[in-house]
């Protein structure tokens, strides 16, 4: 059935999914904590996108509203050629739907699993990383949540940073502009994250960059163990040894991001002045989209008012049928 402009139905017995008459909705391409994601087509140019369904009743139920909103306003914030791109949000009475850019690689996890990479290779990924991650910092958002399963490789194979869900804007921050709240993933958060005494975002997300690192040429994390405690037992005391086919240049470089000292480690600058990492290094144009009132425009609420804190989980399995998308 073709879908209405509003989302809801038009009835003209056709079998295509439209979403509010722009764009068409094919099969599902995953789902996440609390959002599915479709692959879809934009009607007017025949692009491609990933379209991001989120049920209003579930943002409320775990309390997710204010997550979502923040994302929202990132997205919008930051543009960059290795920075997955928002293009659209809209809703209607029960669902919010982001369009996002459609990366057709699939996650930069799939090539870490398969072993280590050749350091040309890993090389190139992690100057793409520092350049988005550069970039959102300039602009006063750090990620907090960056492994390799947020980073997604394109059709040329060039990394694109994805998920903003866990990140953090400036107003979120003590006056003394830390930030308090612990999150991220185990194996790749930073000690500091999980002491209670407030961190510094930017240099938390650098340790997450030095265990990808890590991870990209060695083809295992350098922090695990049996349980959460034992992971966080040795990333707490940077205990870590390296493969011996990690060159020495890398070695120095990874050995300066894993610094349980956040006033120790490396800085983005210091990443970019280092000899390993400047090796054929291209710093990529990027620019900023001043946030709009797009997002106030949206109702993420929907009939009810959600409290707007918390972090939900991953408890709606079942995948929805793309014919039952759009129905309210």
């Amino acid at each position: 059935m073709d879908r209405g402009s509003n989302g809801t139905g038009t009835g003209t017995g056709s079998s295509r999914n439209i979403l509010f008459n722009k764009y068409e909705i094919g099969k599902i391409l995953g789902q996440g904590n609390f959002a599915k994601v479709y692959h879809g087509r934009n009607l007017s140019t025949n692009e491609s996108v990933a379209v991001k369904v989120i049920k209003k009743e579930r943002l409320q139920k775990d309390k997710l509203v204010k997550q979502i909103k923040r994302e929202v306003s990132v997205m919008r914030l930051v543009r960059h050629p290795h920075i997955v791109q928002l293009t659209e949000v809209m809703a209607n009475k029960a669902k919010i739907f982001m369009v996002v850019e459609y990366v057709k690689g699939g996650e930069l996890f799939a090539k870490v699993a398969k072993g280590k990479m050749k350091e040309n290779i890993a090389r190139k990924y992690f100057q793409q990383l520092i350049s988005a991650v550069d970039f959102c910092h300039s602009r006063g958002v750090t990620h907090r949540d960056l492994k390799p399963e947020n980073l997604l490789l394109d059709e040329n194979e060039d990394l694109k940073v994805s998920d903003f869900g866990l990140s953090a804007l400036p107003d979120q921050r003590r006056s003394d502009g830390m930030l308090v709240t612990p999150c991220g993933t185990p194996a790749y958060v930073a000690p500091e994250v999980l002491k209670k005494k407030g961190y510094d975002g930017s240099k938390a997300d650098i340790w997450s960059c030095g265990v990808i690192l890590f991870a990209l040429l060695s083809g295992y994390l350098p922090f695990q163990g049996e349980n959460v405690m034992r992971i966080y037992s040795k990333s707490f005391k940077a205990d870590y040894a390296f493969p011996e086919w990690i060159s020495p240049g890398a070695k120095r470089l990874i050995s300066n991001l894993l610094v349980v000292d956040p006033q120790k480690r490396y800085s983005i600058a210091d990443i970019m002045k280092d000899p390993w990492f400047q090796v054929g290094f291209l710093r990529p144009i990027a620019f900023s989209m001043k946030e709009t009132a797009l997002e106030d425009n949206i109702d993420f609420n929907g009939e009810e008012d959600g409290s707007e804190d918390g972090n939900g989980s991953n408890n709606d399995r079942g995948e929805v049928a793309p014919e039952t998308l759009l129905n309210t």
